[in-house]
């Protein structure tokens, strides 16, 4: 991930590592390397916390989380979302999401992300990497009053989103007013910055995700880009080992004319809260789709976090992109199964992506052990549970 300075308004994000930002206020009052020098950010900054202050009894907090969580996101220093010295809106925001304390990307990436510096972060995909570099990007915006409230606590962030299909007059339109963060993809921005559309004189910040920096993988282009245009970037790889621990992986072996009958026994064998099924082209998911509602199933939105099985309809060709579908299961920490249909012309591919990122993809058993996937058979007890 990589960030860079500029001198004024933060309009795309970026991500940071290690170090800390603690310490009296009175001594935050006087950073200049976090505020740029500029007096308003630094007020914005300095909106904290007080000691004394009980306005968490005041958050609508979700229901606690209790499902176990691996050492991809538990493996902490122990610091504190309160140790960054965030405003208390931002503070209110991720309580109110169910987030309790920074996992270790997040922990490593904000603070040096306050302070402006480049940053080339590496971790696993479903450990918070998104959070990490958008705490900071609205931890540094500063909003005007009159700015029109699009979030509960944060009053006036303007967020726009445009990618290949937006329609260019509406992209005209909405950046002819304010807009302090822009989520696009890179020929999408770079289009717009061509045409004159995106002025981008005073942008702060700017991420890369999963593109090139903020990733589980590097490609071999990152480092000729690191070098062309980050100066001297803060490092952070937690990426001893390249897929998450809670997720464990499986393969059947079947025919091309099996997949679909494979995938419906799996339906009846595994106890699925919320899947995603991934194929290798668009057709083939909107066939599939077909197939598996004649089949008395349907396919909805989801949410995320509930997933606990990703199956692989198709192999992945890549490495990066296998790891990319199998982080959609077990995410922030928790436990979850990958299944691969494998044909005889992936058997191969199946080696290689094993020996490429150092993992065992073992044959599906007959009978899948629930504990290792199943949320009620691996949660903590409530507290009046426990003995």
């Amino acid at each position: 991930m990589s960030t860079a300075r500029t001198e004024n308004p933060v309009i795309m994000g970026l991500s940071s590592q290690n170090g800390q930002l603690r310490g009296p206020m009175n001594q935050l009052k006087n950073t200049n390397t976090i505020n740029n020098g500029t007096q308003q950010q630094a007020e914005s900054m300095t909106s904290t916390i007080k000691p004394g202050d009980d306005w968490k009894k005041t958050l609508k907090l979700p229901p606690k989380d209790l499902r176990i969580k691996t050492l991809d996101v538990t493996s902490t220093k122990g610091n504190e979302f309160e140790d960054d010295c965030l405003k208390r809106e931002l503070l209110m925001g991720i309580f109110e999401m169910g987030w309790e304390k920074p996992s270790p990307i997040q922990e490593e990436s904000i603070p040096i992300a306050l302070s402006g510096r480049n940053i080339l972060a590496r971790a696993k995909n479903g450990t918070g990497k998104s959070s990490a570099y958008f705490i900071p990007l609205l931890e540094r915006l500063y909003l005007k009053k009159d700015n029109i409230q699009v979030s509960k606590h944060m009053g006036g962030a303007k967020v726009m989103a445009t990618t290949g299909g937006t329609n260019l007059q509406d992209d005209i339109m909405r950046l002819d007013d304010t807009v302090h963060v822009v989520i696009a993809t890179p020929g999408g921005i770079l289009d717009l910055i061509k045409k004159g559309v995106a002025k981008v004189d005073h942008v702060q910040m700017i991420v890369l995700d999963e593109i090139l920096l903020y990733s589980a993988t590097f490609p071999l282009s990152v480092q000729k880009f690191m070098n062309s245009h980050l100066q001297k970037p803060y490092e952070i790889n937690l990426m001893e080992e390249l897929t998450l621990k809670g997720v464990t992986q499986y393969y059947a072996y079947v025919t091309e004319r099996q997949k679909v009958h494979c995938l419906n026994t799996l339906f009846s064998r595994i106890q699925i809260n919320q899947s995603i099924i991934f194929c290798n082209s668009s057709q083939r998911v909107e066939l599939l789709a077909k197939k598996i509602s004649q089949l008395g199933h349907f396919s909805t939105c989801i949410d995320i976090q509930a997933v606990n099985v990703v199956i692989n309809f198709d192999f992945p060709k890549l490495a990066e992109t296998y790891l990319h579908h199998t982080g959609r299961s077990g995410r922030f920490g928790h436990l979850g199964l990958a299944i691969n249909l494998i044909t005889y012309d992936d058997r191969f591919n199946l080696k290689s992506i094993e020996e490429q990122l150092g993992t065992e993809i073992k044959p599906i058993p007959s009978n899948t052990d629930k504990s290792l996937y199943v949320a009620e058979y691996h949660s903590e007890p409530m507290e009046d549970e426990k003995p």
